[in-house]
């Protein structure tokens, strides 16, 4: 193997999951209200606040991808880029809600700020998971404990930061980044004491780092990891589709503003609850298996949502409970492709794998962001005021059409996926030499 590796602790793998709890209170504060942020409390214009949340999307996957690169060619440490990242990123966090003027340029600096000490922090962390074991099922066990954490920081997130914002003494924006302020002193500490317990094992001395482009050049050839990518993408803009749409969805079409975040916040506790399970199939039947599952009840649950009319609360709900297993089978199967592509064509391209992935999940997000705002721009859509038939029609339409589409591509990706169950295994086996024969 690539790495020297002992056998961490139940407790150091347990402290390691606990990280995506504090990486969520952020990721969720910026994917579930930074775009309503904008429009809704700092009444910029949709297409304008779409634009600014795109580009801020588009320079986090790029971040992703240099921060990735450094660590290949300079061998940093995970733990200490994610020790040194942890309190600025705190701090960033609470200024890009704390900016209450209508600034598109202010406001886009201090997402790139952010956005920039998020990927300089979480690619690391997403990429130690590889490190901590070789072996696919543990690799699903923890990316579902941390997928556990994640919805469980979402249900926060989702009731907690409007909550927290509304009963501010401010001024309603300011109470924003007064709501901000309290996740960041949950989450800072949280990811120090992931830092100080977990141990991360070294690269040998004598291993020379891999130039970055036969890695680059390995990550485009490996179509175990391209599918994954390409089946990624599409469930997470799928996912992201319908979770941004939501606030909008029960403001202005079934007209009841409390319900948004009650529903974002049943759908976070549904996913949690059902991330056990997934996670136990994806361990039995291989996480692709388990993905192919949760499509097929993605799509019964866009149809029950279309067929119930307006509000559709509880199929929507039920949504969370597949889409958990889009996140769960996504990440717990990069390792996996990062294996599948160096043994196929000899080089291993780690971090710079995990930066690449992460990169292609944030140009979803930045699409996402784009189109909510230009498609409500184009339909009439006015923050605060009765909106028109048309606006509500998009905004109604908008939040089932693209994630139907979108969960239809990332299907036919799936079912083109090599990573069945027990291959990584089979690989590593035809590549390792017979054991000596014991002579008596």
């Amino acid at each position: 193997m690539t790495f020297r590796r002992s056998t961490p602790s139940a407790v150091s793998l347990f402290v390691f999951t606990t990280g995506d709890f504090a990486f969520n209170l952020y990721w969720q504060g910026v994917t579930l209200y930074l775009l309503y942020f904008y429009i809704d409390v700092l009444a910029l214009p949709p297409a304008i606040a779409g634009t600014v949340f795109m580009i801020g999307a588009l320079w986090d996957g790029v971040a992703d991808l240099a921060v990735a690169a450094i660590i290949e060619r300079t061998r940093v440490s995970y733990r200490r880029m994610i020790g040194w990242g942890a309190v600025p990123l705190g701090g960033a966090f609470v200024l890009m809600f704390a900016h209450t003027a209508r600034s598109a340029v202010a406001l886009l600096l201090l997402q790139i700020v952010f956005r920039t000490l998020y990927a300089a922090t979480n690619t690391p962390y997403a990429a130690w998971t590889a490190r901590l074991s070789d072996r696919s099922s543990v690799r699903t066990m923890l990316t579902g404990m941390r997928m556990m954490f994640g919805a469980a920081a979402a249900m926060l997130v989702a009731l907690g930061l409007p909550w927290l914002a509304e009963r501010s003494a401010s001024p309603a924006a300011v109470g924003w980044s007064h709501a901000a302020a309290l996740f960041v002193l949950v989450a800072t500490p949280l990811l120090l004491i992931v830092v100080w317990i977990v141990p991360e094992p070294v690269r040998p001395a004598t291993m020379a780092p891999t130039a970055l482009r036969p890695q680059f050049a390995a990550l485009v050839r490996n179509r175990a990891f391209v599918l994954l990518n390409v089946a990624a993408a599409a469930g997470s803009a799928a996912t992201l589709l319908l979770s941004q749409s939501i606030p909008y969805y029960f403001r202005y079409v079934v007209q009841d503003t409390a319900r948004g975040p009650q529903v974002l916040a049943a759908m976070a506790v549904a996913g949690a609850v059902a991330l056990p399970a997934w996670t136990v199939l994806a361990q039995r039947t291989g996480a692709r298996t388990a993905w192919l599952c949760a499509i097929l009840l993605a799509i019964l649950c866009l149809g029950a949502v279309a067929a119930s009319g307006r509000d559709g609360a509880l199929p929507i709900t039920a949504l969370a409970v597949a889409f958990a297993c889009f996140g769960l089978a996504g990440w717990s199967l990069v390792p996996d492709s990062i294996d599948w592509g160096e043994a196929h064509d000899g080089i291993r391209a780690e971090t710079l794998a995990f930066g690449a992935f992460a990169f292609v999940q944030k140009a979803a997000l930045a699409g996402t962001g784009l189109l909510i705002g230009a498609t409500y721009q184009a339909n009439g859509f006015v923050a605060g005021a009765a909106q028109t038939a048309a606006t509500i029609h998009a905004i109604h339409w908008l939040m089932l059409g693209g994630p139907a589409l979108l969960i239809a591509v990332c299907a036919l990706a799936v079912l083109r996926l090599p990573l069945r169950r027990g291959t990584i295994a089979a690989l590593r086996a035809q590549r390792e030499p017979p054991a000596p024969i014991k002579r008596a």
